[in-house]
């Protein structure tokens, strides 16, 4: 996963001649996979959801982590905008989540305190069609640093039912780097579209019960507080 200053993703895509940003690359980001999906800044959404929700303050600087594209392919199940404000205070993150029927909602989290993060969310949007709608989101994560750490419980009151986790190492941003993650991971996101569609497949062969999944438009949330 790429992590970058979305005031200076232009800058680096210029210092760089593997990555592109809103152009064909080895890796690239466009806008038009992510925020509203229609061209527009990836900032602009970012602003667009701190306003609304009334985290203004904490548009000042937004971190953007994501898988980007390889070879023009692209499929991202999260993302993250980590938002700070003036003092480098890091006040919310906006988890961008994505299913492979299209959709994509944000959930835009408040962060209090320093240290691991902890937020939770309801479940507003299918994911797997092998789950219901029931339960909700416990994430624990870390800012971009030393590392970034990622955990994401799904479930309900009753049990848990899924978890997932990722655990990153930073690495610079240079054009060896690139080739030696790429030679590394070929071909990492169709990988990861296909191990979804291969978990899917063995599970339904297992009698798991399908749900029709509804169409949804995009949008942006707020719910929770730190646990």
């Amino acid at each position: 996963m790429l992590a970058v200053d979305l005031d200076r993703i232009d800058e680096v895509a210029r210092n760089s001649r593997l990555f592109a940003h809103n152009k064909a690359g080895l890796i690239a980001i466009h806008d038009k996979d992510h925020g509203f999906r229609d061209g527009r800044s990836l900032r602009a959404f970012a602003e667009d959801a701190l306003a609304q929700q009334g985290f203004r303050e904490f548009g000042a600087r937004i971190v953007f982590v994501t898988m980007p594209r390889l070879l023009g392919y692209a499929f991202n199940p999260i993302s993250f905008y980590y938002c700070y404000n003036a003092q480098g205070q890091l006040g919310a993150v906006l988890h961008q989540v994505k299913n492979t029927f299209g959709g994509q909602i944000g959930y835009l989290l408040p962060v209090h305190g320093d240290g691991l993060i902890r937020q939770s969310a309801p479940k507003l949007m299918y994911v797997s069609p092998f789950f219901d709608m029931q339960g909700g989101y416990r994430f624990a994560l870390t800012p971009p640093g030393e590392k970034l750490a990622v955990s994401i419980q799904y479930g309900t009151a009753e049990a848990k039912r899924m978890t997932a986790t990722m655990v990153l190492k930073p690495r610079p941003f240079t054009d060896a780097s690139i080739l030696r993650l790429a030679a590394e991971m070929p071909l990492a996101p169709m990988k990861v579209m296909f191990a979804i569609h291969w978990q899917a497949l063995k599970i339904f062969l297992r009698g798991a019960k399908f749900h029709s999944v509804p169409l949804i438009n995009h949008e942006t949330v707020i719910a929770g507080e730190r646990e």
